[in-house]
């Protein structure tokens, strides 16, 4: 989720609420220090290597880092005479990004004419996600976005029983399922592969990728289109769920304790901003 996407609490579609007497501006956007140093690396040279990186979390997008000048190889920045205008923040110059003889076309970008309440992110830069080879916390590659430090996920196990069938038939059956919390989404259940009757799932084309979990394969089950999931490999983070199974509760029915569950509003996943790279090109060679 984060602070400011998907159902995060300065996203617009919030499933929570501040309590305040009166209503908050339709927008709302967070910078903060970032605390990390963190370094940008473009056709095998670093161009940005900082530990004074603010990070922007805006409506909508992943946080964005924006490295002081200073600490920027100025080489590599071309002006190309681009501007735009952002809705909130004015004025945005952009910059080619050329090392080595390679160049990215608007891969980089300033905000040149900020009001005064946004004055941390005067005199910064940030990139293209895409466009650079590779961004990095110390000596580690962060992959999909800059870190997010309002995301947090927690696996529990539980002894309830959970069950899932597609018509009259029993598709899975556990009493030792993990749940899986996850930051502004809802609780997602994940079954031991031995809980499952695995001859109903049929591997399908079409990856995705978790910044924070991996990658991740889906099954159809009979004539329901991707009903199921597995995180196979799933990072060290949250290997516990590795190799198990989850299903989607709007195309099987899924129960816990006789409960029937439902896919709650806005769990879906949609890319967001110029930026996003949550993609299998991007994680597959790591």
């Amino acid at each position: 989720m984060g602070l400011s996407w998907q159902q995060g609490p300065l996203s617009a579609g919030t499933v929570g609420h501040f309590l305040t007497p009166g209503p908050l501006a339709g927008r709302l956007l967070f910078a903060e220090r970032l605390r990390r140093r963190m370094r940008v690396r473009f056709n095998d040279t670093w161009i940005a290597d900082s530990e004074d990186v603010v990070l922007l979390h805006e409506p909508g997008r992943y946080p964005v880092a924006y490295f002081p000048r200073e600490d920027i190889d100025e080489k590599v920045l071309a002006g190309n005479g681009r501007t735009t205008r952002h809705q909130d923040l004015g004025e945005t110059a952009w910059f080619a990004v050329r090392a080595g003889g390679r160049s990215a076309e608007r891969a980089a970008w300033e905000f040149t004419a900020l009001p005064g309440h946004a004055a941390d992110l005067r005199g910064r830069v940030a990139f293209a996600w895409r466009a650079m080879d590779g961004f990095y916390e110390e000596d580690e590659r962060i992959l999909g976005h800059a870190a997010d430090p309002y995301h947090r996920i927690d696996i529990r196990s539980t002894s309830r029983t959970l069950e899932v069938r597609l018509g009259d038939d029993l598709i899975a059956r556990s009493e030792r399922p993990l749940v899986l919390f996850e930051s502004g989404f809802a609780p997602r259940w994940y079954v031991p592969r031995a809980d499952i009757d695995e001859s109903r799932l049929r591997p399908v084309d079409g990856r995705t990728f978790c910044p924070y979990k991996g990658l991740c394969d889906y099954y159809d089950i009979d004539d329901a289109p991707r009903a199921a999931w597995s995180y196979r490999n799933a990072y060290r983070e949250v290997d516990r769920i590795g190799d198990m199974v989850s299903y989607e509760p709007d195309k099987a029915e899924v129960r816990l304790d006789g409960t029937r569950l439902r896919l709650e509003p806005g769990q879906n996943v949609v890319p967001h901003g110029i930026d996003r790279g949550l993609d299998v090109e991007e994680v597959a060679p790591h």
